[in-house]
């Protein structure tokens, strides 16, 4: 390790030690900030910082006091794991589909971290408001939105499932049948043009089928990682979307098939170094 001192910085040996560590994650499909820090002889700090240039070349998740392998299998994540994933996508996403929305609207945002970042972007148009009304079935969300002047937020009643901090059940699909909203804009684990939309969990596709057919317009917001792929349960069909907001990483075969059907395609920009900053995440790690 003389080698170390002499010739080479300090940053080739965190490489090596970040690879090692990317495929120990990988391996056992997890691990711990502090088993990391005793294996390769170095502080936390240092082994959360290495966890976090892993996660920003997608190959490892951090975790409260770890981190987790980045797989195509892996089963649903905790929201706040989600949410971490492709973030400046998804504020470039929330923010022009928040620009679709206008004043005196009734308009639907689900549980998928996406929709959280369109309602940021309608909070921040602070002036824009006098009635607009957010149905939805996400905690986050309409904690979010609560008490913002202009702003009535309906939130569906429930089961409370913790992994996307959503509701869902039957009483939803109840309120749905009495209601017409505008808008919907709905998150997906998946996305593909043969089978629309849809979703790792049968509950929550059912009542996002609900929101599907209470709304007159339906916009997806998913960002390039969803396209092509499928998820357990379709809850929106191609045909049935007015439009698609996502990222320039989405496929462009794909969005060309979508523009010859009709449907509007948004690929909204990266947020800059200048504009980055998530409306209502000051503060936020």
């Amino acid at each position: 390790m003389t080698a170390r001192a002499g010739n080479l910085p300090d940053s080739v040996f965190a490489r090596e030690r970040q690879q090692q560590i990317a495929r120990l994650v990988a391996e056992a499909g997890r691990a711990r900030v502090t088993e990391l820090a005793g294996t390769f002889g170095v502080s936390a700090v240092t082994i959360r910082k290495d966890l976090l240039a892993l996660e920003d070349r997608r190959l490892v998740i951090r975790t409260h006091g770890g981190a987790i392998a980045l797989g195509e299998s892996r089963p649903e994540l905790a929201f706040d794991i989600r949410e971490r994933l492709q973030r400046r996508e998804k504020v470039g996403i929330g923010a022009a589909a928040a620009a679709q929305v206008s004043d005196g609207e009734s308009i639907v945002l689900d549980a998928s971290t996406t929709a959280l970042h369109v309602a940021r972007h309608l909070k921040a148009r602070q002036a824009a408001w006098h009635g607009l009304t957010v149905v939805t079935n996400s905690i986050r969300l309409a904690s979010e939105l609560a008490g913002h002047p202009g702003i009535t937020v309906l939130m569906l009643g429930g089961r409370v499932r913790w992994e996307a901090l959503s509701v869902v059940g039957p009483l939803g699909d109840g309120f749905f049948r009495r209601v017409n909203v505008q808008k919907a804009f709905l998150g997906a684990a998946g996305f593909s043009i043969e089978a629309g939309l849809s979703d790792a969990m049968e509950e929550e596709a059912q009542i996002k089928r609900s929101m599907v057919n209470a709304a007159r317009e339906v916009y997806a917001v998913v960002d390039h990682t969803k396209w092509g792929r499928l998820a357990l349960a379709t809850f929106c069909r191609t045909d049935r979307l007015a439009g698609v907001f996502t990222d320039s990483g989405a496929p462009a075969a794909m969005v060309a098939a979508l523009r010859d059907a009709g449907i509007q395609v948004v690929e909204a920009g990266q947020p800059g170094a200048a504009d980055g900053v998530d409306p209502g995440e000051e503060g936020a790690s």
